[in-house]
């Protein structure tokens, strides 16, 4: 099973599984996930081939929404469930194959389409660290600056670094391999007609207005929201409006 961590909490609302992006892991979503407990419990995963979770060849969407209802299956009940990025079409599949396992959904700037863009220049980046010259992550930082601009992006990537094994916490082999299935979406004909909310940053292409037809189609009771100032990473961006809106939506939908 996945890797998961709960906070538990004396609030009354559902349970609430938070689901990371690609090259993530749940340590990301910390802070979030223990303010969001005051409602009720809050689980954080490690998604399979990244954090403290299983690695495998396979990295399908529908291996990931098997290993996401087992962790719902373990809690013996339905939770709310967000998901970002890969993490958000992983929850989608889940919500269309599984519904009785999902109350509300929220999708963080993804939609359920195929993307054009590659994610593996940051494999080549990861790949490039020499991991024996690596005593502190802002040692790995430093040797990442030459392949990824974005100081953001680099603290990102060196949270999934075990500096004690000096080695990274990503089965970088297997997602890419599989990235052409990462940037896919398998094609699903069920519906989830459970309140759903597709949150994205203003400053994000991820999620325009052709994809609403398609998301509509199979998430019928959609509503769309953006976040002010934020782009693809609008968690970590803009972290406390992205609470909020979160709230929002879970307290009245």
């Amino acid at each position: 099973m996945l890797n998961t961590q709960i906070t538990n909490s004396t609030g009354t609302a559902s349970s609430l599984l938070v689901i990371h992006g690609l090259y993530g892991s749940g340590r990301n979503w910390g802070v979030i996930a223990k303010r969001l407990s005051d409602r009720g419990p809050v689980a954080v995963v490690d998604m399979r081939n990244h954090g403290d979770s299983f690695w495998s060849d396979s990295h399908s969407y529908t291996d990931m929404a098997q290993d996401l209802a087992e962790v719902i299956a373990a809690q013996d009940a339905p939770m709310d469930v967000v998901g970002h990025s890969m993490g958000g079409k992983a929850a989608m599949v889940l919500a269309l194959t599984r519904p009785e396992l999902v109350n509300r959904l929220i999708v963080a700037d993804i939609a359920p389409v195929t993307y054009t863009h590659s994610q593996t220049q940051y494999i080549d980046a990861m790949r490039a660290v020499d991991l024996s010259q690596v005593e502190k992550r802002s040692d790995a930082s430093a040797q990442l600056a030459a392949h990824v601009a974005d100081p953001t992006l680099q603290a990102f990537f060196t949270q999934s670094l075990d500096l004690k094994e000096k080695r990274w916490k990503l089965n970088l082999e297997a997602l890419a391999k599989e990235m052409p299935k990462v940037l896919g979406f398998p094609d699903l004909s069920g519906t989830f007609d459970k309140p759903t909310l597709f949150l994205s940053g203003a400053q994000s292409d991820y999620v325009t207005p052709d994809h609403r037809p398609k998301i509509k189609s199979l998430f019928p009771k959609a509503r769309f929201a953006k976040i002010p100032g934020a782009g693809h990473w609008l968690h970590a961006e803009k972290p406390r409006e992205f609470e909020l809106s979160l709230r929002a939506f879970l307290d009245r939908a």
